[in-house]
């Protein structure tokens, strides 16, 4: 049995669940869908949780699979998902406004970003920022576009990352070789 697919997923006050071809989830923050595969089954309980099971062996990797996007849709549309990333480097600074961020990077120019629907981001003292929304999926893939503007440097750290994420500094060239 799937560790993952037979634990009960808890749908808080708020969170309406309807099981049809779909799942489909709606909430404070948005809507989400989320695919139900052939051999899966969803079944709401009484005490405001949903359950999964399956036909037979042959779909346990898809039972935890389900399960594990179900669970993110109902925590995504009540209270959210963030990823916090840092901005290092002298002169690297970011500001929003409306759906356009812009980064300047040590580049030429500044790079424009175009934010999408249910992706927020927020920016404290220019170097932090904060990406917020209701799907867990896209709010990963923006900080993964933000992060591959400017990828940490191992020779100097500089960069954008996220937030507590370790870096290994290089040791550059010596004084004897550089002559």
């Amino acid at each position: 049995m799937s560790r993952v697919g037979k634990k009960p997923i808890p749908v808080p006050k708020g969170v309406k669940v309807t099981i049809g071809d779909e799942l489909l989830v709606e909430g404070p923050k948005g809507k989400l869908t989320v695919p139900i595969p052939h051999g899966i089954r969803f079944t709401k309980q009484d005490d405001g949780t949903l359950e999964l099971s399956r036909d037979t062996d042959q779909y346990a990797a898809l039972h935890g699979l389900t399960r594990a996007l179900a669970a993110s849709a109902v925590q995504g549309v009540s209270t959210g998902f963030t990823r916090e990333m840092d901005i290092t480097g002298v002169g690297y600074r970011a500001d929003v406004k409306g759906k356009i961020a812009t980064f300047t990077l040590g580049y030429s120019h500044p790079i424009e970003l175009l934010l999408p629907d249910g992706v927020d981001l927020k920016i404290d003292k220019q170097t932090h920022l904060v990406v917020s929304g209701y799907d867990k999926q896209m709010v990963g893939q923006v900080a993964a576009n933000i992060r591959s503007l400017r990828p940490p440097d191992p020779y100097k750290n500089k960069g954008v990352r996220y937030t507590g994420e370790s870096l290994r500094k290089k040791v550059g060239k010596t004084g004897a070789a550089a002559k």
